[in-house]
């Protein structure tokens, strides 16, 4: 199922790579073709657009299966009494008497034993229990054998809702690739060529830097941001920096252009596209201080830090179930998952619902693993917080702090997981301050965020780093510097650039 799954997700990606291959920047001969004119019957735009309704009505076909149930059918209820009466009733001299007139009254009975047994409390099995003592010369043999009929079924119940689970997982897998493709039909056709005029200015100026530019192409996305690419080469052996050509391309566009992170950083003698952005106007820095648990080698907890080329700063931390290597590995995947889901560009929550399903689908009984996720947008200070299970947040400002907290499931867990989201507006000097349960557990009960406000507004670093070790160093005072469980703060300052 989990081979499967990932080759649906490979399978759409070479797809989509394949139709930005043959629509954008495909060429022969090192000619760039002209693209088709953009408008809604774009022919690739449709066939992106049917791959998208593909997925969407396989997915479909799943959500329309049977979903999990809590309790045994009637069906199920019914072959336990009837294997009951094989095994136990058929030799009894009474069988003509309790399965004859009385057949109703003992097959609610029955039923009855079977129901108080699923509701797992032992007050309504004694009661249904002694009520058959009184009737039953085989009582003993009877309750055993009806118990082991019903484990059986119960167990059988358990591995079919494991199934319905694992099939889900795939359908909401399949439902998130066809919102993606949607997407990409939207935005892959939105690059067009510059405007004559601005292209030839831009060749003039790049011209007296020793510049060869042979093609500019734009992209105007999200809430009017210019992207442009540039397709350009040095000239007379010249090497000319990256910087340099941002600056131009600045003045140019008439807003701070800066080219994507992992960029080439010169301009050399051989023909090359750079994408250009509009720079942001935030900066975040962080640092970290971790502690693992007394007689433990290795931390549970793992997370990222990472600006991604949206201009979008996440930062996730993730805690796995218990200590040492294995609840290490289990947060480890999570972390690296989301990752590459938020690094491919896709939104946190997205990513979110896929790592949630690759957990379920991993059916390790026990295993889950928390999950806290900031992403800050760069250009309006704006951060969405996503949280499973994860210990509360807390932004710093000036004089106050915030705690934003969450009293959802861990990941892993179920695979219909409601996440807890807020959204809160961030600015100049502010700081987010993250941590694992094992830090606030370390707290007086029930004073835990009151304390941390507390620990916060004491700490008077304003380095990331140095501000997480004292609220660690503090925190470990309340526990007589004894570390009982994994513990993690990761701090994060913004600030205007």
């Amino acid at each position: 199922m989990q081979e499967w799954m990932i080759a649906m997700l490979v399978i759409s990606v070479l797809l989509v790579l394949r139709d930005m291959a043959k629509t954008i920047l495909a060429g022969r001969n090192g000619k760039v073709r002209e693209q088709l004119p953009v408008d809604e019957s774009h022919p690739q735009k449709e066939k992106v657009e049917r791959y998208a309704a593909s997925f969407q009505k396989l997915a479909d076909t799943f959500y329309g299966m049977p979903y999990r149930k809590d309790y045994l059918s009637g069906k199920q209820v019914e072959t336990i009494v009837h294997d009951v009466c094989d095994k136990v009733c058929s030799h009894c001299y009474q069988r003509e008497i309790c399965w004859g007139e009385q057949a109703q009254n003992m097959y609610h009975g029955a039923e009855a034993m079977i129901r108080a047994m699923e509701e797992g409390s032992e007050e309504p099995v004694q009661k249904v229990k002694s009520d058959w003592m009184s009737v039953c010369s085989r009582f003993s043999q009877f309750y055993e054998t009806i118990n082991d009929g019903f484990t059986r079924e119960r167990q059988k119940l358990m591995w079919d809702n494991r199934m319905i689970e694992s099939r889900l997982a795939v359908a909401q897998q399949l439902t998130e690739i066809s919102k993606i493709l949607e997407m990409v039909s939207q935005d892959l056709y939105d690059i067009s060529q510059a405007e004559p005029k601005f292209t030839e200015e831009l060749r003039k100026n790049l011209k007296k830097r020793h510049i060869v530019l042979k093609q500019v192409w734009v992209m105007d996305k999200v809430e009017g941001r210019r992207q442009v690419f540039l397709n350009m080469r040095a000239r007379s052996g010249q090497c000319i920096s990256m910087t340099e050509v941002a600056q131009i391309l600045s003045k140019e566009c008439g807003t701070a252009m800066a080219p994507i992170s992992g960029s080439r950083c010169i301009v050399n003698g051989e023909y090359h596209t750079v994408h250009f952005v509009e720079d942001v106007s935030y900066q975040m820095l962080y640092g970290v201080a971790k502690l693992t648990r007394e007689r433990e080698k290795v931390s549970g907890d793992n997370y990222i830090c990472r600006q991604e080329d949206g201009g979008r700063f996440v930062m996730c931390l993730s805690d796995g179930m218990g200590s040492g290597m294995e609840a290490c590995k289990e947060s480890e995947v999570v972390v690296e998952l989301l990752e590459q889901f938020m690094e491919s560009g896709f939104s946190q929550e997205t990513a979110a619902k896929m790592v949630n399903s690759a957990l379920v689908l991993k059916g390790q009984d026990g295993m889950f693993s928390t999950l806290d996720i900031c992403a800050v947008d760069l250009y309006t200070g704006i951060c969405n917080f996503l949280k499973a299970g994860a210990s509360a947040t807390f932004i710093k400002r000036d004089h106050w702090v915030e705690a934003i907290s969450s009293e959802s499931l861990a990941a892993g867990l179920v695979q219909q997981l409601d996440f807890e989201t807020a959204s809160r507006k961030l600015y100049h000097g502010d700081y987010l301050i993250m941590m694992t349960d094992g830090v606030l557990d370390a707290l007086p009960v029930e004073r835990e965020e009151e304390t941390m406000k507390e620990i916060i507004m004491d700490v008077h670093e304003e380095t990331p780093k140095e501000m997480s070790r004292g609220i660690l160093e503090r925190v470990l005072g309340y526990s007589d510097y004894c570390a009982k469980d994994d513990m993690t703060v990761l701090v994060a300052g913004m600030w205007k650039k």
